[in-house]
This record gives C-alpha cells, sequence and structure tokens, in this order.
C-alpha cells in the first residue's frame, strides 16, 4: 500500500548519467550544470545544489544531445551535498543520448 507522499509510477526509470544543465531558479537565476541520476520518458532525478519548491517548472537541456524540456518539480530532497529534485517532463523535445534497453525496442524520448 502507498503512503500519503507516494505515487505509483507508470514508468520504470533507467539509471542514466546524463549532462545536463537546468535553468531557471526565481530565487537564484542562472544555469546549473549536473548529471541525472535516473530518467524515464516523462521525467528525470537530477541532483542540485539549489533548494527547488514542488510544482516549479524549469527548463531541462541534455549537453550530448539535442533533448530539451520544460519540467515541473515533483519533489525536492535534502541530500548529503545539496537536494535532489523529481521533475515530469511538460513539453519535451529531441530525444535523449541513448535508447532504452533491447527488449523495450522503444528509444527514450519526451
Amino acid at each position: 500500500m502507498l503512503n500519503a507522499f507516494e505515487v505509483e509510477r507508470l514508468e520504470n526509470s533507467i539509471p542514466m548519467a546524463v549532462a545536463v544543465h537546468i535553468s531557471g531558479h526565481g530565487r537564484a537565476p542562472g544555469a546549473e550544470t549536473t548529471f541525472t541520476e535516473n530518467v524515464n520518458s516523462r521525467g528525470a532525478r537530477v541532483p542540485s545544489i539549489r533548494r527547488w519548491r514542488a510544482n516549479e517548472t524549469l527548463e531541462i537541456e541534455s549537453l550530448p544531445s539535442d533533448f530539451r524540456a520544460r519540467a515541473c518539480v515533483a519533489r525536492c530532497q535534502p541530500q548529503s551535498e545539496g537536494f535532489v529534485i523529481g521533475l515530469e517532463f511538460l513539453e519535451p523535445s529531441g530525444r535523449w543520448v541513448i535508447n532504452t534497453p533491447v527488449f523495450s525496442g522503444k528509444p527514450l524520448q519526451g
């Protein structure tokens, strides 16, 4: 049974480190370069040095490919060095740098 703060995932995430820029923080302007921890076609988990608010929107852009998206912060949790944010892609375009596992046959894209 799920507790009040958990949401059932529609899709499993794939551990994948992709270099990204995130920007759009209202209180700390500028872009931050970081790496994803895991991704799926609907979102990503990304460490950040900034504290983000739930439902804040930001821009995410992968550095090794043409993927870009406007994203919504689903959660922001403290970790040992900063925070980790869960993002939901709202307006994705382009493709991630690699494809999903062979058994799915579908590229990982927005």
